[in-house]
């Protein structure tokens, strides 16, 4: 869990006086009263900028670690605030996503992923800011001032802050589309209420039609000739019974016939 870590250095100053050393977490969020051993978890250094490392801390009740991120630095992307605004001002001085995008990463990145870069960080600033302008609509209005992301993040109380996405503030950002959305570890949902008629191994509601046409895919091979009664060759074939479909494609579940 990401929090913020209230500081008025610089990113030279924090990085020189090693400023993660002196941060102090005086409660654990999950535990205010105390009695959880909340302890200091040493620190992890960020890619971006070099020599940077952020203090942390485990609570072993809640088995989560807390991390202060200072306030010049973005949330869960990586680099300053400062950085990622400039790149949004670039989108909004250019004449094109693929203009600026061409222009923010440079020759060595291929076009399509450097979009897909810029237009990540553009939407979720873009997010962040609609958020507070629900929440704290008065702090919006000098919109193109410079460094307007370091000052939201130093300005905004610690609870506003945890409402809005990343990379300005620490809450998650929503997944309005079902086809990016993820599901916890463990077994596949069941994939029928989202595909309308399709086999249900615990017994689904079928309506006539369909459930005639289950019935002809459950139909086994004939294993006896018509004709002479003698078995044949079918008799011990591997058998397709159910055609499912689910979040890996569709797959054929086969039942061999002693």
């Amino acid at each position: 869990m990401q929090m913020v870590l209230r500081t008025t250095s610089s990113v030279e100053a924090y990085i020189a006086n090693r400023e993660w050393r002196m941060a102090r977490l005086p409660a654990c969020p999950l535990h205010p009263q105390g009695g959880c051993s909340l302890a200091r978890h040493g620190s992890y250094p960020r890619v971006t900028p070099p020599g940077l490392r952020v203090a942390r801390w485990y609570c072993p009740k809640g088995h989560r670690t807390f991390s202060l991120l200072p306030d010049f630095l973005s949330a869960r992307l990586p680099g300053l605030l400062d950085t990622i605004e400039a790149c949004v001002e670039v989108v909004q001085s250019a004449r094109s996503m693929e203009a600026a995008a061409d222009l923010v990463r440079g020759p060595e990145v291929t076009l399509p992923g450097a979009i897909r870069w810029l237009r990540r960080r553009v939407q979720a600033v873009h997010g962040g800011l609609s958020v507070i302008a629900d929440l704290v609509p008065e702090l919006l209005a000098p919109v193109h001032q410079a460094g307007l992301l370091q000052k939201l993040r130093r300005s905004l109380p610690t609870a506003v802050l945890a409402c809005i996405p990343a990379p300005l503030g620490f809450g998650a950002g929503g997944q309005s589309r079902d086809v990016h959305h993820q599901h916890e570890m463990g077994p596949d949902q069941p994939a029928w209420p989202r595909y309308g008629c399709a086999f249900s191994p615990a017994g689904s509601s079928c309506d006539a039609k369909c459930l005639r046409q289950c019935q002809r895919q459950q139909s086994p091979p004939s294993t006896t000739c018509s004709a002479s009664g003698g078995r044949t060759g079918a008799f011990k074939m591997l058998w397709p019974v159910v055609t499912s479909v689910g979040s890996s494609g569709s797959g054929s579940i086969s039942i061999a016939l002693d």
